[in-house]
Order: C-alpha cells, then structure tokens, then sequence
C-alpha cells in the first residue's frame, strides 16, 4: 500500500490493472465561523481517524458498474469522473466496505474521492485530492475531508472565499496516536443531510462575531499549539468548549445539543468520569470523547458498554497519513 501523496511518483500498471483505495473516515469537529463577515464563511476544524473506512476496488470493464454497499452512488461517482476526466465510463467498482452515510463520518467525500483517484491511477491521469473534490463537487461548505484524504492528521481550513475555489488548508499537525478516541455510534438515526440541510443553513440564526472570534482563538492560540506540545489537557479542553459552544448554536435546529439523545446522555456519563473533550462529529448522531491513555479508554468504552448498550462503543486512533492505493495485476477485464 502506498500513501496517497505518493500517487503521482508511481508508474502506472502495464495493461489492465485492479486498483484498491482505502479512505478513512473523518470527525468534523467545529465550524468557526459561520456569518463570513472577513470574507471567508465556514472555516472547519477535522480530525482523520483509523478504524472506519470505505474499501473500493476498481477494474478495467466493457460496461460500467458497480457492486456492494453504497453501488449506486459509487457508480455514480464513476460516471462524473469519467466525464471530468473526458474518459469513457469503462470500469467496475467494487465497494468492499463503506463508511456508513450521513452519521457525521464524510462518507461522500471519500467514496467520491476513493473513485476519482482508482480511476485517474487505471488510465495514467495526473489527478490531486483538490481536482478530484472540485470535479466531483465536494468541499461546498468543508475541506477538511479533502485533507483527510490527501494527508490525514488535525486539519484546519480557512473556509470558503468570494470566489469557486475549496477553502484552503491553513494548518496541519500531527495528532498523537497514543490520546485514542472513544466513538459513540447510534444506528437507529441519521445526522441532517441533503436538501434539509441546505434549508438549515439557510434559516439559522445570525452567528454572532464573538462566538467566531471565541471559536478562531481556540483553534489559534490553544489547540494548535497544545497539539505542538503534546498537551493532553489544554487539547481536549479546547475541543470541548468548541463544542459546547457549537451545539447550543445548532441546538435549535438539531432537536437539541445532541442529534441523538442516547449519544447525549453516553457523553455525559462521560464527562462524570473526567473526560472533557467530548462532542459531536457534524450533524451526528456520532459522538465522540478524546482520552489520555489507551487504558483510559479501554476502561470508559467497558463502562459504556454496560450502560448504554444500544450504542456501538469502539475506540479508535487519529491517522496521520492519507489514503492507501495500490495497483496489481488484474486477471481479466470485466465483458
């Protein structure tokens, strides 16, 4: 397997060839600054994470195709990319896994970016995380699952401008894989998406210039620089009260702070334990709790276990790297 930043340096595969991707999935962890009143609305702060990923495995075909979880949006995918790259739509994919939809995962952007990349590696197009978002229409609002894709790690975006472009990425830091993360997965609800959304952020609130001063000082001058030091405390503070402040703002609009009331209350018990940077991955339902130590965590996801049992608990890592692609022979194109 091979980082995604190394793509343009590998040779392509002489004759037909199966590509595998595998991108893993984000937390969005905070907008800062919804009104734009400096010229830039949005503005996102994300955090790529191990454990969760979509699977794809794409080959050369007569006719095109698509098999397994998410086909349809996945043959989708293919055909704008066919047509961005100017290409017949002449591939099979095969989505081996699938990042669950609309749970606060970026599950379309690395689905849509997964086909993008197999396809422009099969035919030898020069192709960037950047190009593939822009021709597949992704990054409207976020470019955090773009960098997730591309590099991984805590990423911060400067939000979108006057103009067409993504927002750009302005910071980019490592986060330590020894702080893991608690994830707090509830299958019976769905986070906002589609044309409910859009009419959401249509019908907010005004967001106020001291909430989005608040929220840049918290990323600028205490998570980015805790993440530096490797400061446990002041990382998971600064995250938390992102959050806090985030979810009062969209509470109206969400039903609550919470998507799901089951996540709400399994972050609460949290928080009685100790843990203080607790939240909510976008619109949710999914939670999730930063610890300090992987036996910290162990012990509060056994604990969760017992006490919220209709919850899928796991514990996962950040993921410093971007996605993996690989080429290999294939035994035969599809007819």
């Amino acid at each position: 397997m091979v980082d995604s930043r190394e793509m343009d340096e590998m040779p392509a595969a002489p004759g037909p060839a199966r590509i595998d991707v595998r991108a893993s999935a984000r937390l969005h962890l905070g907008f800062l600054d919804l009104d734009g009143a400096l010229g830039r609305r949005f503005g996102s702060i994300g955090l790529a994470i191990e454990g969760i990923a979509t699977s794809i495995t794409l080959t050369a075909s007569a006719q095109p195709g698509a098999d397994g979880p998410l086909a349809e949006r996945a043959l989708r995918c293919l055909e704008r990319a066919a047509a961005a790259f100017g290409i017949p739509t002449r591939a099979h994919v095969q989505v081996v896994d699938a990042i669950p939809e609309h749970i606060g995962l970026g599950s379309g952007t690395q689905l849509a970016l997964a086909v993008g990349a197999a396809l422009a590696r099969l035919h030898d197009i020069a192709w960037t995380p950047r190009d593939g978002a822009m021709a597949m229409g992704r990054g409207s609002r976020s470019g955090i699952g773009i960098a997730s894709f591309a590099q991984g790690g805590l990423i911060v975006d400067g939000g979108r401008g006057a103009g067409d472009g993504l927002p750009p990425i302005v910071a980019r830091a490592e986060f330590p894989t020894e702080w893991p993360i608690i994830l707090l997965l509830d299958g019976g609800q769905l986070g906002l998406h589609g044309a409910a959304e859009q009419e959401v952020f249509r019908s907010l609130p005004a967001f106020p210039a001291g909430l989005a001063d608040r929220l840049c000082r918290l990323a600028v001058m205490q998570l980015l620089p805790a993440i530096a030091e490797r400061d446990f405390t002041s990382v998971a503070a600064s995250i938390g009260e992102i959050q806090d402040r985030l979810a009062a703002y969209f509470a109206p609009a969400q039903g609550g702070c919470w998507t799901s009331a089951m996540v709400g209350a399994a972050l609460h018990r949290l928080r009685r334990a100790g843990l203080v940077g607790v939240g909510q991955s976008s619109w949710g339902p999914t939670g999730f709790a930063l610890a300090p130590s992987p036996a910290a965590a162990g012990d509060l996801a056994a604990m969760l276990r017992e006490t919220a049992p209709a919850l899928d608990i796991r514990v996962v890592t950040a993921r410093n790297r971007g996605a993996e692609i690989a080429v290999a022979a294939a035994e035969k194109p599809r007819s």
